[in-house]
């Protein structure tokens, strides 16, 4: 099974190259689902959130309150770090089980789309890492569009997160995610043929 890596900063389109691949016939692992997850009512997940940064964490119906603790860890970096403690080990726990049970049902290609997939080392499973890229000033006014933050709360996001610059470096592929959709989908084909080519992977379309 080839193991594809999918990465990118926040707001960066990297949701539209997953769905891409989904269509081509990739099995989709998205970190963002499963670290909802690792921290859904009743896991051993949340509980250690809340050990660690209180029950005003809790939503009334017991759920954890993302956006509370989204506020408090990107304006803390000591906090974050407190946060990725808890949760990226269970992450790459539940991602490393999900792409054994997809080598274990025959799957071709796998694709990880993880925003941090280097923060949490998850490129080590990866035979090859895609990443996309667009302008920081896009991602600013997506974020400000799509989440409703202020300019500075979006600044806050990105800064969290690697730059554009050090995920390319270490990507076997880079998206250029700065113009339209037909020209994504364009530079789309073109990582595609590239990959299935390397890596001889035949799969059918969805």
């Amino acid at each position: 099974m080839l193991v594809l890596g999918l990465t990118g900063g926040i707001a960066s389109g990297k949701s539209l190259v997953a769905a891409d691949f989904v269509r081509r016939g990739a099995r989709l692992l998205d970190a963002d689902r499963i670290a909802r997850d690792v921290v859904a009512l009743g896991t051993p997940g949340l509980a250690a959130v809340l050990q660690r940064f209180g029950q005003e964490m809790r939503l009334p119906d017991g759920n954890l309150d993302r956006a509370r603790l989204g506020a408090l860890i990107f304006a803390d970096a000591a906090a974050r770090a407190d946060l990725n403690a808890l949760l990226h080990p269970r992450i790459r726990d539940r991602i490393a089980a999900d792409l054994q049970a997809a080598r274990a049902q025959g799957v071709a290609l796998c694709v990880v789309d993880a925003a941090l997939l280097f923060e949490l080392g998850l490129d080590a499973a990866c035979d090859a890492v895609v990443a996309v890229d667009c302008d920081e000033a896009q991602q600013i006014a997506r974020l400000m569009a799509r989440n409703g933050l202020t300019r500075e709360a979006a600044q806050q996001r990105i800064a969290s997160q690697w730059t554009a610059q050090a995920r390319n470096a270490r990507a076997g592929w880079t998206l250029d995610n700065r113009g339209s959709l037909a020209e994504l989908d364009r530079e789309m084909g073109r990582v595609w043929r590239e990959i299935t080519g390397r890596f001889g992977v035949l799969v059918a379309p969805t």
